[in-house]
């Protein structure tokens, strides 16, 4: 597969379209599933299908012929691919030879087909049948001289049944370390929302966006990592809502936007404008805009306008007068210089804001990966209670979460800080005492391994090592373990940064149909905005040998645990006895799970604040105040830019589909910086010239990514953005919010440097 040659060139169609189309049609070719990937593409998202692996925005309550997008599309067809990952492939390839292939080439090898066990001698991948990797397994762990040396890694993708087992098992087993996805992204809406509004999930649900009267969307590229959520922005424009779009980067879905099921737009070339207000925020700006906005309101509050919702705010919360307090001692000079916007385009935010009755704030990892992530969330919150708009139709509060289930597994276990009542339940449910002092966060398990205190890591799906900070030490750390467990589809690096004894256990994908003794089964998936549905493959294994998630966890348990008070055997064939184990669990959501998930549409999980009921301390939603506009600690060095890391279009997480990103104009290359064309003149930097960035920080470690080619773009001064994970290697791992542990990717310090 020789690289192709690089080129830039501005992308001047409207996003989604006949572009989106083309690229459907393309990778369906790619991958050779034109006729599998489109009948199996009619059955995705819809009653009686499988879910997408992709992201995890609702589908319409109204059945539509298509309720897929395009990368929903892209992560089909890789998953049906028809290329294969034999034993031959590992025969032929070292791991030492596989290391120098890129993540793209990787994924592109096709689907794992068997179990795999590393052998040093050879260093290659050597066929072994389940019951030796089960084993193995059972044999590492059982060695083990404290529980807590095992970290147990979770993907998004895991449904709820394989998660809710997983947490058993590994809770059974004496540990709490489940570092999971969450942790690298929404972790601030998990951990910075309860003590605001008594839940770290969203209030909306899919029937306010009809509703609402203003939607702002901040920090957040909707056009690639929730494409299908472009319909509800659309519907809203021809409404005449008002779209506030809040980034660093002009993304083309949120300017303007052809939606591909619209027959008249695609026949007459047509397209919708999506955002009314772009504002062209600084990295790490967001915080002094919230307070902008919000001190225009207690202003013109205190002019006599009606602009707040006091009887909401007199029966609903705390906090109000010491908030009110700190947004109005904030001075207006360093709120317009910290976030980059002028106060006449924040009032007129404000404005926007005031005006509406129902207004929905959507946000992404622009918000979240942060130093101050989860405190810039609560602020986040303040805006929307003052004008009562959490708990009313079309108002909210709305994270949107990437992972399809990354939401789900958090509400059935996977929480390394669990609480009490939860542990009581399960030592009630399933007769063994689980341990109760808190386990480790993905940062916390990376510190681990390089302190040579973990010992075993297991990771159902995902490719941890290639998504967590500071690539060098990571990878490091990880090649020490004594065994690397990796439960995956295809082949990711991963895979090939191995402790001393290493597994790949090839699962099951989404799309697949799943049989068991008792016949076919099901899953289910908990979406961004609580609804839980069922997923039912439709498209055979791609091998023989390939085995569910849900029966790899129960052969872990049952190879670790051989008195296990667990019966893991039955719940390999019934998943209804998986569901009934939830439900017990967690009586107050999952009562009657096995018959409520017959519905079509499944049905929705409670969400106490959106009935306007608040699970905190105080029983009431608490106004946090966050001193200050910064969500990041300053540095002092004149040369230092911010850096965001940020996905392509042909991206899914670590999952590269092509080498291109076209709504950037960027075509067969990742290794690139888009910079603001000021910024890299008083550089005295040429466009198109190669550079390298080194990282800014405290700790004495060079961090430094070398040939990286200059993209004028529309970034504000003093910000700059570049692919991830090729430029993770500049994220130190020490430099996270420190409430939820979430790696602040989005505004790395750094200084441009000669290229060698």
């Amino acid at each position: 597969m020789a690289p192709k040659t690089p080129r830039y060139q501005p992308y001047k169609s409207p996003a989604g379209g006949w572009g989106a189309a083309a690229a459907t049609a393309k990778v369906m070719l790619e991958q050779s599933v034109v006729a599998k990937g489109s009948k199996a593409l009619l059955s995705m998202n819809q009653p009686g299908g499988f879910k997408c692996p992709s992201c995890a925005f609702p589908d319409a309550d109204q059945r539509k012929t298509l309720e897929f997008c395009e990368n929903g599309a892209k992560a089909l067809a890789h998953e049906a691919t028809r290329a294969r990952v034999e034993r031959s492939f590992f025969e032929a390839h070292t791991v030492s030879e596989l290391m120098e292939q890129s993540d793209y080439w990787l994924e592109m090898q096709g689907r794992l087909t068997e179990p795999m066990r590393y052998d040093a001698g050879t260093d290659k991948y050597v066929p072994c049948s389940w019951d030796e990797a089960f084993a193995l397994i059972g044999q590492h762990l059982q060695a083990l001289d404290d529980p807590n040396e095992a970290e147990f890694y979770t993907s998004g993708r895991t449904p709820n049944e394989a998660a809710f087992l997983y947490s058993i098992f590994v809770r059974e087993f004496g540990t709490n370390n489940f570092p999971d996805c969450s942790n690298m992204c929404h972790e601030p809406t998990s951990r910075g929302l309860p003590p605001v509004l008594g839940i770290g999930k969203g209030s909306v649900i899919l029937d306010d966006f009809a509703q609402a009267e203003a939607i702002f969307v901040m920090g957040q590229n909707t056009g690639t990592n929730s494409p299908r959520m472009m319909t509800n922005l659309v519907e809203a424009r021809k409404r005449g809502v008002p779209i506030v779009a809040v980034n660093p980067m002009p993304e083309k879905a949120l300017m303007r936007f052809t939606e591909p099921q619209d027959v008249v737009q695609m026949a007459t070339f047509g397209s919708t404008p999506i955002s009314s207000e772009f504002v062209h925020i600084r990295i790490g700006g967001d915080l002094a805009l919230l307070k902008g906005m919000m001190k225009v309101m207690f202003e013109r509050d205190a002019s006599g306008e009606p602009v707040l919702d006091k009887d909401f705010i007199a029966e609903h919360t705390t906090g109000f007068e010491a908030l009110r307090a700190d947004v109005l001692s904030q001075n207006w000079d360093e709120i317009v210089a910290i976030s980059g916007i002028s106060e006449e385009q924040i009032r007129r935010c404000a404005d926007i804001y005031i005006r509406s009755r129902a207004t929905i704030i959507c946000y992404g990892m622009g918000l979240t990966q942060h130093q101050q992530g989860s405190r810039l969330i609560q602020q986040l919150a303040n805006l929307l209670l003052l004008r009562g708009n959490i708990g009313k139709p079309g108002a909210g509060i709305a994270p949107i979460r990437g992972h399809s289930n990354v939401q789900g597994d958090r509400t059935v276990g996977i929480d390394e800080k669990p609480k009490p009542a939860y542990l009581d339940k399960v030592r009630e449910v399933f007769g063994f005492e689980p341990p109760r002092e808190n386990g480790h966060h993905t940062v916390e398990s990376v510190e681990a391994m390089r302190a040579g205190t973990a010992k075993v890591f297991i990771g159902l799906g995902g490719n941890f090592v290639r998504a967590v900070p500071d690539t060098a030490e990571a990878y490091a750390a990880m090649s020490r373990l004594r065994l690397t467990v990796g439960i995956a589809t295809k082949l990711n690096r991963g895979h090939l940064i191995h402790g001393q004894d290493a597994l790949i256990l090839p699962v099951v994908a989404r799309s697949e149909r799943v049989r068991t003794a008792l016949g076919e089964q099901f899953v289910t998936i908990e979406d961004a905005m609580s609804n839980v549905t069922a997923s039912r493959g439709v498209l055979e294994p791609a091998a023989e040998n390939l085995m569910p998630e849900v029966e790899i966890v129960c052969r872990m348990a049952m190879a670790t645990l051989p008195n296990s008070k667990v019966d893991w055997a039955r719940y390999i064939d019934d998943y209804d006895a998986i569901r009934d184990k939830i439900a017990e669990v967690y009586p107050e959501l999952f009562a009657n799970f096995s018959e409520r998930i017959k519905a079509p549409h499944g049905f929705h999980l409670d969400v106490p604040s959106r009935r306007r009921v608040w699970k905190t301390e105080t029983g009431k939603a608490n106004m946090l105040v966050f001193e200050g506009l910064l969500v990041d600690t300053p540095v002092d060095d004149p040369d230092m830019l911010r850096l965001a890391t940020v996905r392509s279009h042909d991206q899914f997480n670590t999952t590269i589909y092509s080498n291109s990103d076209r709504y950037r104009g960027v075509y067969n290359d990742r290794m690139v910086l888009f910079m603001n064309e000021a910024d890299r003149k008083a550089r005295g930097l040429e466009a198109g010239q190669k550079i390298a960035l080194e990282t800014i920080f405290h700790d004495g470690l060079e961090r430094r990514v070398e040939g990286l080619t200059v993209l004028d773009y529309a970034m504000p001064p003093g910000s700059v953005a570049g692919y991830y994970p090729e430029l993770n290697p500049l994220l130190p791992l020490d430099f996270h919010d420190r409430i939820s542990g979430t790696p602040a990717a989005k505004s790395i310090p750094v200084r441009v440097v000669a290229s060698s």
